[in-house]
C-alpha cells in the first residue's frame, strides 16, 4: 500500500484513527495525518495542501464532521472540488453525521470499556443509540450518557483500539472503515461503496 494521508477537521480524529488504523491497515503501514484546528482552516487550507504534497503515489482521505451543516451533499461536494481544483481527484471524502461521536453512540460497548462504565452496552438496543448518524449533538447525548467522563481527545484515543470495525449502526462509520480497507487492498467483498 502506498502512503496513505489522512486530513482531518480536529484533533480527536487524529486520536480515533490512531487507535483504529492499525487494526484495518496493520502496524506497518505508512500513514501520515494533517490535522486543521477546524472546518474553517480545513476550508482555507485544503486545496493548498493536497497540491503541495509531493509523495508520488500517496492516497488521500478527508475527514469532516458534518456539524450543523444543512446539506451534507453540498458540504461533500464542496470539499471534492477543493479536492480537484489541487489535481487529486482520486482523495475521498468522508463526512462523520453530525459527528464523530455518532461513531461511539454506535458501538456503547467500546465506550462502556474505554471509559471504565456500567451498564452502558445494555442501552444499545434503546430506539435512540440504533441509529446514532441522526442525532443532532451526538457529542452532547454522548456527554449526559457519561455524565461528562468522556472527553473528546482522550476519549477518541480510547476508543479508537475498541470499536467494533464490523458495527453497522454508523453508515457514516461503515463508509469510513470502507473506504480505508478499499485503500488498503482489504475490504470485504460486498462492502465496496
Amino acid at each position: 500500500m502506498n502512503e496513505l494521508v489522512f486530513l482531518l477537521e480536529e484533533e480527536s480524529a487524529k486520536a480515533l484513527l490512531e487507535g483504529l488504523l492499525p487494526r484495518l491497515l496493520g502496524a506497518e503501514a505508512d500513514v501520515r495525518f494533517i490535522v486543521f484546528e477546524g472546518k474553517r482552516q480545513l476550508f482555507d487550507e485544503l486545496e493548498r495542501k493536497l497540491r503541495g504534497y509531493c509523495t508520488p503515489g500517496a492516497q488521500f482521505i478527508v475527514l469532516c464532521d458534518l456539524d450543523n451543516h444543512p446539506d451534507c451533499r453540498a458540504l461533500k461536494q464542496n470539499l471534492r472540488q477543493s479536492c480537484l481544483a489541487a489535481g487529486r481527484p482520486a482523495t475521498i471524502v468522508r463526512l462523520a453525521c453530525h459527528e464523530l461521536e455518532s461513531f461511539y453512540l454506535a458501538d456503547l460497548a467500546a465506550v462502556e470499556q474505554a471509559l471504565g462504565l456500567r451498564g452502558l452496552s445494555a442501552q444499545q438496543a434503546k430506539r435512540k443509540w440504533r441509529q446514532p448518524d441522526r442525532l443532532e449533538s451526538p457529542s452532547r447525548e454522548l456527554q449526559k450518557l457519561t455524565a461528562g467522563r468522556y472527553q473528546k481527545v482522550a476519549g477518541s484515543r480510547a476508543l479508537g483500539p475498541l470499536l467494533n470495525l464490523d458495527n453497522t449502526r454508523s453508515p457514516s462509520f461503515v463508509a469510513l472503515v470502507a473506504a480505508i480497507r478499499r485503500l488498503a487492498g482489504a475490504e470485504p467483498p460486498g462492502q465496496q461503496r
